[in-house]
């Protein structure tokens, strides 16, 4: 059983919810990731996704697209965010990690480490599962046939203009967890409509039988614990790296601490 598949297995046991914090690596200090996810999960959250630095991100909003363009400028590449999950596997063994990024890093890690050598690199250092919010289910199924032969998760978005037959698609291909975009647009745009995502949810669990995630547009403890209600995760990223941006360096972590603490308390209660 893979990380990911176990963890949501024992809150399931557990009757909690998953909380899942989005950063991206690298930022907002090229050599801080691996301090600032151990941060994360003491303060509670329980699976990490972590952003892979590319310079056209055309899911994310104008916040994280910023993230990002930090993340680059100090030179961080595919190659040091499996370097930066290495180092954190060093102490954690335990807390699932998830690539999220774009086809073109990965592309181009695999043009300079062979065919499949991101998924056995990934798997080597210590990734759980990939969101590549660029291959869409139809087209992807040799990579998602590489992932699963090194016990990596593929993880897909679905969105409120989701069809069935798209859900049906991503249900075939999909394990770990399904990410549900909350709006219709980038990340961090637009007010939630928390009925509109408990309405939608049903839909997707009649065809997707892996935990659903909800994310895009939870920004504080009172969203995430109506968000949780109806779904198995919440996922929060823009808020997170807003949360961190422009922190000295020695508040990075008690900042991002003090935040997440704050809604795992919201969703246990």
């Amino acid at each position: 059983m893979s990380r990911i598949a176990a963890t949501f297995e024992r809150l399931a046991r557990e009757k909690r919810k998953a909380l899942i914090p989005y950063i991206t690596a690298g930022f907002p200090f090229a050599d801080i990731t691996p301090d600032l996810m151990h941060a994360m999960v003491e303060a509670g959250c329980d699976v990490i996704e972590l952003g892979v630095p590319f310079s056209d991100p055309m899911a994310d909003g104008p916040v994280i697209q910023k993230a990002g363009e930090r993340a680059l400028a100090l030179g961080i590449g595919l190659q040091h965010v499996l370097e930066m999950v290495r180092s954190f596997r060093q102490r954690d063994t335990q807390t699932p990690v998830v690539l999220m990024g774009y086809a073109n890093p990965v592309e181009r890690y695999e043009l300079a480490h062979g065919k499949a050598g991101f998924a056995r690199d990934a798997a080597a250092a210590g990734v759980d599962g990939v969101l590549i919010v660029d291959y869409p289910p139809e087209e992807c199924e040799e990579f998602a046939g590489q992932l699963k032969s090194h016990g990596l998760d593929l993880i897909f978005l679905l969105a409120p203009t989701s069809t069935d037959e798209r859900i049906q698609q991503v249900a075939r291909v999909a394990s770990g967890y399904v990410y549900y975009v909350s709006l219709k647009g980038v990340t961090g745009a637009g007010h939630l409509d928390t009925a509109a995502v408990e309405e939608a949810l049903p839909r997707i669990r009649k065809h997707v039988k892996v935990p659903v995630g909800v994310g895009f547009g939870i920004r504080d403890a009172v969203t995430a614990k109506t968000i949780g209600r109806v779904a198995d995760a919440v996922v929060i990223g823009t808020k997170v790296i807003q949360v961190v941006e422009d922190q000295p360096r020695e508040q990075v972590l008690p900042a991002i601490s003090s935040f997440l603490r704050e809604i795992r308390v919201a969703l246990d209660s």
